[in-house]
């Protein structure tokens, strides 16, 4: 209140010293300075909790800077004064003035006004400050000064120059030259009416103000004749060349002695005749980056003609390109031309881009556009060299506390809309959901196809009128070639249900054709697919998720290992390089799963062994994963307690077990739901690996590594031993824990597994299967690498180095269990109850 008490005396102070500007549009600004900043901010939070959110554990605490130094131009002496000041008190910020030299009393008398307002309302003392005696040297030394925290520089290009120079932290402003466009839909009388009104508001000092105006052909005559009723001189040839040679010196700047000046005076000091109450100069421009389309900072104008709103479009940039990029941009159109003011906001490269307002006015906001932040302060971005790109307000003269709580993020379980389950349920379950539908294509393998398996899925598909095909010609370990194979007979019978009946190879196949099926973009996006994420709601690049669907896609297992029926998983293998690669998303989920018991009676005991332990390997690994949940660990725990205690009997009696197989194939199922969910860890990265480069049956590899990397993960290194106590669990849950410290429960959980092995005849280590010596050492380091990149590598409990690996594959050859991993890490192990 006290500063817009003294507006007069202020505004008639700054004309007096400066000689330059209008005392009455000096009043104006100081009253903006005052009322909108005020009326704006008044009840912004500037301190304290800034935002709080709770459940999510953020909070976001404000804290002033400390001081500002601050540069007054000679162009806004006592208007920026007031407007920085304010700004600072707003944010507990002390702030120290440099006022230009020609206009340091006026600046110091409302620096003065400022500090004993804000002192008699209760701030410090001395919490404004400033230089009575400016010079350039003194402003290089403020803005120098170590306890100076931030500068604020509003003035010319050097000064703004040399407070980013100055080594403290700094927001300058960058050169105004704006260009504003007329085109032939615009209001011509409001057009030239606001143009007139902002370049002679305050003599033209308003950086915004425009600097040329771009008028397209069809209008250009009539904005013409609207200048020269409004009292505008356009000057001939001749004058043009005279008034350049005064308004801009020879570096293309502005001529301080015409800055702020009337437009008849600036037309005397060029020796050109004009009425005395001319009120703009304007002389016509062909070509962006002569002297009438830089800026001038005076009432003068340059005046393009051009053919089109395109053409004006490309003028008004070409302007900026020499002076003024970053600043402001204006454009007169109808206000319906939506497409017209999009294109201009997209080409032109200004900060702010005003529609049909003056922009001298509509730059400094809150007066034609309520939504734009009042600022005397106007940032340029990177196009004019600047920190900030918008109006300058209290947030910019802030630091922000950000306290993050520790919170994990949402998790989920998500498993095929249905899961259908018991001995014999295939030819209910199919017959129940396909009704209606009109082709099925079966996706197995050869074998199963010899068998007859798939003949008994199309019997059922026929008695429901679902006509089906069969692709019999999935490999173990499938490829791409195969995928696309499959995908060229998809296409042909153009089904609307896939069937996947088999193994983890045929499920795993079928998943990637039924995507390429429905979405065939993605066929030439193979190195997107497999691209490895750390998060899956976060990968770089998603699979789509839109519900319209070509197929449905059903998944029958006849082993019980892989889980592949309830997971968003496949295993693919390129051919080219012999590398497995695990894709994952959720869109790979299928949209129903058949576990019937009946198809797994024949299962030879060589493929009981492979997938019982794979099974095992799923249920631990997903039960010790960084991202298990109560949710998913619930699975773990009952797909362990049955693998342990059905998988001997399912692989010494064979078919004849008719409950055993049964719940194994539960298990495998259920451990899928588990893993599909919590992920893997690394005994899976290493298993893709080895079955790769040695082709070792996945379930083989994962079971020689288990015991292994159990070891390994139990590890206490890090400050939570959560892997360890899990193991424990596992430990006690299978009746090998009891009475055992936390170090002889791991111990005796892997040594289980060794023992298990041995009862289904599969080998300790990678040298038993077979792999020769010097085959295995000679792509070591390869594989450790390769495994580190492992999807599955991400939710390992301890995440390993590729070293650390390479000593894993070296126990897991040699069949060393314990005695690489404990002697260099039995020391961290921790015994809770001692």
């Amino acid at each position: 209140m006290a500063l817009s008490m003294q507006r007069i005396p202020l505004a008639k102070m700054a004309c007096e010293e400066t000689g330059m500007g209008v005392v009455e549009d000096k009043v104006i600004k100081n009253n903006f300075a005052c009322e909108y900043i005020l009326n704006k901010y008044r009840y912004t939070k500037t301190c304290g909790i800034m935002s709080q959110d709770r459940p999510n554990g953020n909070t976001v605490l404000a804290e002033p800077l400390g001081v500002v130094a601050a540069i007054i131009p000679t162009t806004n002496p006592t208007s920026t004064a007031i407007f920085k000041i304010l700004l600072c008190l707003k944010t507990r910020n002390g702030i120290f003035l440099s006022p230009h030299p020609r206009a340091k009393k006026c600046t110091c008398y409302t620096a003065e006004l400022c500090l004993r307002a804000a002192v008699a309302a209760g701030a410090p003392a001395n919490i404004v400050g400033w230089i009575d005696e400016p010079s350039v040297a003194l402003s290089q030394r403020l803005m120098a000064h170590k306890h100076v925290s931030l500068i604020l520089a509003t003035g010319g290009p050097s000064m703004v120059k040399a407070a980013y120079q100055s080594g403290n932290p700094a927001i300058g402003v960058g050169a105004g030259n704006c260009p504003s466009v007329i085109d032939e839909t615009a209001d011509v009388e409001m057009a030239v009416a606001s143009v007139i009104t902002s370049k002679t508001f305050d003599n033209g000092m308003i950086c915004a103000s425009e600097q040329t105006i771009v008028v397209v052909d069809a209008v250009y005559d009539q904005v013409q004749q609207e200048l020269r009723k409004r009292g505008c001189h356009i000057c001939t040839p001749e004058e043009k060349k005279k008034l350049a040679a005064v308004i801009l010196l020879p570096s293309k700047t502005p001529n301080p002695k015409v800055v702020g000046q009337s437009a008849a005076k600036i037309l005397e000091m060029a020796g050109v005749k004009s009425h005395r109450d001319t009120r703009v100069i304007i002389a016509e421009c062909t070509t962006p980056g002569e002297p009438f389309s830089l800026e001038k900072l005076c009432p003068s104008l340059g005046m393009f003609r051009v053919a089109s709103f395109h053409d004006a479009v490309d003028t008004a940039v070409a302007c900026l390109e020499h002076v003024g990029l970053g600043h402001t941009a204006a454009l007169y159109t109808h206000p319906q031309n939506t497409d017209r003011i999009d294109h201009f906001a997209h080409k032109v490269p200004t900060g702010r881009i005003l529609v049909n307002c003056p922009s001298a006015q509509g730059g400094i906001g809150d007066i034609y556009n309520f939504c734009l932040a009042p600022s005397l302060t106007l940032g340029c971005g990177s196009w004019g060299g600047n920190a900030v790109s918008e109006n300058l307000g209290p947030r910019h003269l802030l630091n922000y506390k950000t306290v993050a709580e520790r919170r994990e993020n949402m998790l989920w379980l998500q498993q095929p809309k249905r899961v259908y389950f018991k001995y014999g349920c295939t030819h209910t379950a199919l017959t129940s959901e396909l009704r209606g539908k009109k082709r099925a294509l079966i996706v197995t393998d050869k074998p199963l196809h010899d068998l007859g398996f798939s003949q008994r899925i199309q019997q059922s598909l026929k008695s429901v009128g679902v006509e089906s095909e069969v692709f019999y010609d999935v490999e173990p370990d499938p490829s791409f070639d195969t995928v696309f194979a499959g995908l060229k007979a998809i296409r042909l019978f153009q089904p609307d249900v896939i069937i996947a009946l088999g193994g983890g190879s045929p499920m795993d196949a079928a998943k990637i054709m039924w995507l390429f099926y429905e979405f065939p973009d993605y066929e030439g996006k193979l190195d997107q697919l497999c691209a490895r994420f750390l998060d899956i709601r976060k990968r770089i690049y998603q699979l789509p998720t839109n519900a319209s669907r070509k197929a449905q896609l059903i998944c029958i297992p006849t082993s019980s290992g892989t889980g592949s029926e309830v997971t968003p998983f496949a295993v693919i293998t390129d051919k080219k390089d012999q590398v497995k690669y695990p894709i994952t998303d959720y869109a790979l989920t299928p949209d129903m799963a058949i576990c019937d018991p009946q198809l797994t009676l024949t299962m030879p005991r060589s493929m009981v062994s492979a997938t019982g332990l794979d099974v095992l390997t799923h249920a631990i690994e997903s039960y010790v994963s960084t991202l298990a949940t109560p949710f998913t660990m619930s699975y773990s725990k009952q797909a362990i307690e049955m693998t342990c205690k059905y998988l001997e009997r399912s692989y010494v009696n064979g078919g004849k077990d008719q409950e055993a197989r049964e719940n194994m194939h539960y298990a495998a199922t259920i451990a899928g739901i588990a893993f599909a969910n919590a992920f893997l860890g690394v005994c899976h990265s290493v298993a893709h690996k080895l079955g790769s480069a040695f082709h070792i049956p996945h379930g083989i590899a994962n079971a020689i590594m288990l015991p292994h990397v159990i070891l390994y993960n139990s590890s206490t290194v890090y400050t939570h031993a959560m892997s360890q106590e899990r193991y424990c669990e596992i430990a006690d849950l299978i009746g090998v824990g009891q009475g055992k410290k936390p170090t002889e429960k791991v111990m005796a959980l892997a040594q289980h597994i060794d023992t298990m092995k041995t009862v289904l005849n599969v080998p300790l280590s990678i040298k038993a299967w077979g792999v020769p010596e010097d085959q295995f050492l000679a792509k070591l380091d390869e594989l450790a690498e390769l495994a580190f990149d492992d999807q599955c590598t991400g939710t390992n409990p301890r995440y390993p180095l590729i070293a650390e690996i390479k000593e894993l594959l070296l126990d897991g050859y040699y069949g060393t269990l314990g005695k690489r991993t404990l002697n260099t890490l039995d020391h961290t192990f921790v015994d809770p109850s001692a």
